[in-house]
């Protein structure tokens, strides 16, 4: 099985240890087990102490699968799956559903996993190109132009990476009525759902082949628990439970205990998510009221956006220069197929957000006055 370089994740791994200014995280400020006490004023530590290393409830506790429907408005227990992260839930429904010869739809730019992996199962895909002059949203017509009698899944990011472009109730419904009408999968990453939950429900919700995944990782600040989850059929479910005992068997029960409690108290936490990012966005807004050699479309939700820079050099070499030179992080559009954009994140600390945009911009002059 052949898989090509996952550029986005071979970026991260290889320059997001060493910067000063991470602009470019999707995930919000992690939490440490300490301030998830001091905000949800519960003694932890002891639970933990106390708790038998052993596999745990194998296919997630009861409270663990209650606590990620709370999240959803349908479904029971058997509609959900659990596994490590969302991108390990996105590749059990994938490996479960496509075979070798079947087509995908996904969007570019978004997270090469869509489409790549589906590549090394051996389906051939099309994809979507979102435009930015349309704000990155599709329309109905880029999907009907591209279906094949091979088409058997859609594979969608809403809000998405990089872009933080939502798919509205209204779209949705047409690539349902349009997916429906040829019996085609709609599998949607919702990891970074939440900010703002009235933009669309959740596919799983809408559409008896609609699948959603997500995790911990973005928007609840515990990337570190490596755990994600599945809402789907619940044929779909038995199936990658089957599967799961070939691949990671169970997620244990630190991480079932936390993440059950960490969902038990998501309002608080998402509390503090949304005052993080609604913060860095004005922040973002007032630099780019100054900053005439960049743009950008702001999202509505999640917690990135895709800054288009006005001037001429590849994105690679502008981040690897611009790092090497102030120590400010970004992921380049390369990563995502799109040049003269950069992936930023509405995540870190306010402080690190303003002085890193802030050296980006004396980086910039200081480069083009040198280059003229």
């Amino acid at each position: 099985m052949y898989l090509k370089e996952f550029d986005v994740e071979t970026w991260m791994t290889n320059h997001e240890q060493n910067c000063q200014y991470n602009l470019a995280d999707t995930c919000v400020s992690d939490m440490s087990i300490h301030e998830l006490e001091s905000l949800i004023h519960k003694d932890l530590m002891s639970d933990l102490m106390h708790m038998r290393m052993d596999y745990g409830p194998i296919t997630g506790s009861d409270c663990l699968k209650d606590a990620i429907l709370s999240l959803y408005k349908t479904g029971t227990r058997d509609n959900i799956a659990v596994a490590h992260g969302a991108i390990n839930a996105n590749e059990h429904v994938m490996d479960t559903l496509l075979n070798k010869g079947d087509h995908v739809i996904a969007l570019t730019p978004s997270y090469e996993q869509f489409y790549s992996y589906p590549a090394s199962i051996g389906c051939e895909y099309d994809l979507v190109e979102l435009n930015e002059d349309n704000n990155w949203e599709p329309v109905i017509d880029d999907f009907k132009k591209l279906i094949k009698p091979e088409t058997k899944m859609f594979i969608l990011n809403s809000p998405n990476n990089p872009t933080g472009t939502v798919i509205k109730q209204s779209l949705m419904e047409e690539l349902i009525e349009l997916a429906r009408s040829h019996s085609i999968y709609i599998l949607v990453d919702e990891i970074y759902r939440g900010m703002n939950n009235t933009l669309c429900d959740s596919i799983s919700d809408m559409y008896e082949l609609g699948i959603a995944t997500a995790s911990l990782s973005k928007i609840y600040s515990f990337a570190g628990l490596r755990l994600g989850w599945i809402k789907g059929p619940k044929q779909l479910i038995d199936e990658i439970n089957f599967r799961r005992d070939y691949t990671i068997i169970s997620t244990g029960p630190w991480n079932d205990y936390l993440a059950t409690v960490v969902l038990q108290h998501k309002d608080l936490i998402l509390d503090r998510s949304r005052h993080i990012i609604l913060e860095n966005k004005k922040i973002l807004k007032e630099w780019l009221e100054k900053e005439d050699l960049v743009e950008c479309v702001i999202p509505e939700d999640g917690t990135v956006c895709f800054l288009h820079y006005l001037f001429d050099m590849p994105s690679k070499e502008l981040c690897e220069k611009l790092q090497n030179d102030t120590g400010v992080f970004f992921v380049p559009g390369m990563a995502f197929n799109k040049e003269y954009h950069l992936r930023f994140g509405f995540t870190s600390d306010s402080k690190i957000i303003k002085e890193g945009l802030e050296t980006f911009s004396s980086w910039i002059h200081s480069h083009i006055t040198e280059a003229e």
